[in-house]
């Protein structure tokens, strides 16, 4: 069948309007996202340490791969500003994005001795990186757009979940394929996977009646039209307008305390395992990313039905109890830290919690985005989890200092018990109500 006939065939198809196609649609495309994250952020560090490679170099490669995530504050207002709309809002950078992660890792299979020339996979990666922000954006933004606001929570715990196992997956293939054939043919091999996923954006419409691509039959849908945002001065003056909503100033607040509690032991459990359990670098990987694996699809099983059932303030409420459980025993039972059963548990509840803290974050902060601005604002959101992340690490070394680890237990906890009368007071409805009004005043001048 040729692709003109395909188009065809799927020219009443939009995302819009197929709840079913959207839920594939977007756990494709994050499985697709954990594929090459897993290959550049775990398995390449792994092998070049195999390989001899001195914590140094390793380390450098890890800094310089995670500059654009940093960034994506700034390609987010672009992206806004700028789209094709006879392609739909977000699609045209969707398709851009996945076409460069796949030129990135067939440019990264090329690299000849690619243990001598660590730096040129270095710089390819950074650029795959990019490429990755680009299709982030854009289907984070999708979701918030066309995605009605009851079944997001679905959504996510769908998109994240994916994600995290497409990562597994492919740390887990790659280091096998590394061992069996070579680094160029791992590579190679998963850039398949890479391009057979570009169909989807390319086949499927945001919104009825828009374009397949540039030269095929279609225009712009009254919807895309209606939310874009046509001037810079629009763009900041309404991202000034929703920042400073209440509700939206609560959550962030919370969001960066949860984030920062989460990274703390995320950074506090390969040192603590190895110090006071007795544990090998190695065998701390192994149960890690088991539990994991476990996590991403306990959150695909359980988080969206959760969020439907009780709503996403009651998911993100559970997880931080449970959390504050957990840590409360680790500080009151020091006896334990010795049992590798005890331990092992204690990783696999912060695996699968850390899960659905994330869907319950994501869901949370696109229900308060305002559509007009979804990219640039949720963007927003993400950099102040990231910077959560940072501040979780840098407080790890500070608390150690003068602390034991059973008190940083209590400081964990602690955190966790603030974050949940914090989210006592974030009233998403209100907001939305909100934003009604700003999107009121927007359209009527």
């Amino acid at each position: 069948m040729s692709v003109a006939s395909l188009i065809s065939i799927r020219k009443d198809i939009a995302l819009s309007e197929n709840h079913i196609l959207r839920y594939i649609t977007f756990i494709v495309l994050y499985f697709s996202q954990g594929i090459p994250e897993g290959i550049t952020r775990f398995a390449i560090p792994a092998w070049m340490a195999i390989n001899g490679k001195s914590t140094t170099e390793i380390a450098g490669y890890g800094a310089v791969i995670l500059i654009p995530f940093s960034l994506k504050i700034l390609l987010a207002p672009m992206m806004e500003r700028y789209t094709f709309l006879p392609m739909g809002r977000r699609r045209p950078w969707m398709l851009f994005g996945q076409f460069g992660i796949w030129a990135s890792l067939i440019a990264l299979s090329l690299v000849p001795q690619p243990l001598d020339n660590i730096p040129l996979i270095t710089v390819i990666v950074l650029i795959l990186h990019i490429f990755i922000m680009f299709q982030d954006i854009a289907t984070d933004s999708l979701v918030i757009d066309i995605v009605p606001l009851n079944e997001q929570g679905k959504a996510n715990s769908f998109m994240w979940g994916s994600k995290t196992v497409g990562m597994s997956v492919s740390l887990a293939a790659v280091s096998t394929m590394i061992g069996l054939f070579s680094f160029s043919a791992a590579i190679l091999t998963m850039s398949v996977s890479i391009f057979l996923v570009m169909f989807v954006p390319l086949l499927l419409r945001e919104r009825k009646g828009e374009k397949l691509l540039p030269w095929t039959r279609g225009e712009t849908s009254p919807e895309a039209a209606l939310m874009h945002v046509d001037s810079w001065g629009t763009l900041f003056k309404s991202f000034g307008k929703v920042i400073v909503l209440r509700n939206f100033i609560l959550t962030l607040m919370t969001v960066f305390l949860i984030m920062t509690g989460m990274n703390l032991m995320n950074t506090l459990l390969p040192i603590f395992t190895i110090q006071e359990s007795e544990w090998t670098n190695i065998k701390y990987s192994n149960v890690y990313s088991s539990f994991n694996l476990a996590g991403g699809i306990l959150g695909m099983v359980i988080g969206g039905w959760f969020i439907q059932r009780f709503g996403t303030i009651r998911l993100i409420q559970t997880a931080l109890v449970i959390q504050i459980t957990s840590a409360c025993i680790m500080a009151i039972f020091t006896g334990i830290w010795t049992n590798d059963t005890y331990i092992s548990i204690f990783i696999g509840i912060n695996c699968t919690m850390l899960t659905f803290l994330y869907i319950g974050i994501l869901a949370l902060c696109m229900q308060l985005c305002w559509k007009r601005i979804s990219a640039v604002q949720f963007t927003f959101c993400m950099t102040i989890l990231n910077l959560a992340l940072s501040a979780g690490a840098a407080l790890l070394g500070f608390l150690k200092a003068f602390m034991t680890w059973q008190y940083i237990f209590v400081v964990f906890g602690a955190m966790f018990v603030v974050a949940i009368v914090l989210l006592r007071f974030v009233n998403p409805k209100k907001h939305i109500e909100k934003i009604a009004i700003l999107e009121n005043r927007y359209i009527n001048g």
